[in-house]
């Protein structure tokens, strides 16, 4: 996905300082449904003060139905700068009704990992997910679960439980 695909009369508009502006480009983006935006509203929601555009933004994404838009997401839940929208990035995941299974062990890890509103989101993304994972993948994540349960205080071992017996549905 290069970048003069871009419109760049789009790109300017999303940039201006007229919140109003780039809030009506965010509709009209909404409204075209290019996945190639998404890496620019992904920066723009991490630079933006505005609640208004944050909020726009992620509802945007909560209503993608392009399946290219599936490793640009992943893409920003998996870079450490979109760390403060973590939960706002997972939860776009389930709401957006895309399937994640090939994802299935970075959300295994989020439920490990994360704090708990972000785990919870993870473990949402799995019980959504509808796709077929690979017996290789299932083995791998429930060794993850079963090792992670371990050390669990009890909010997680109850995700991390119910997370292991949902996982014979994706076989």
């Amino acid at each position: 996905m290069s970048e003069n695909k871009l419109n760049k009369h789009i790109l300017c508009d999303l940039q201006s300082s007229d919140s109003l502006k780039v809030i009506d480009t965010i509709r009209e983006l909404r409204d075209s449904g290019n996945a190639s935006y998404i890496p620019v509203l992904m920066e723009l929601m991490l630079m933006t003060e505005n609640p208004e555009i944050k909020s726009r933004i992620i509802s945007l994404l909560a209503d993608l139905k392009q399946s290219d838009a599936i490793p640009l997401i992943i893409d920003a839940i998996q870079d450490k700068k979109y760390a403060p929208e973590l939960k706002s990035l997972v939860s776009v995941c389930w709401e957006n009704g895309l399937d994640f299974s090939n994802y299935l062990s970075l959300f295994v890890d989020l439920i490990i990992e994360q704090e708990f509103v972000v785990a919870f989101e993870a473990y949402t993304v799995i019980q959504n997910m509808t796709g077929k994972v690979t017996p290789e993948v299932l083995d791998q994540v429930t060794i993850r679960i079963r090792e992670a349960l371990l050390n669990s205080d009890e909010q997680r071992r109850a995700l991390l439980q119910d997370t292991l017996d949902f996982l014979p549905e994706l076989s």
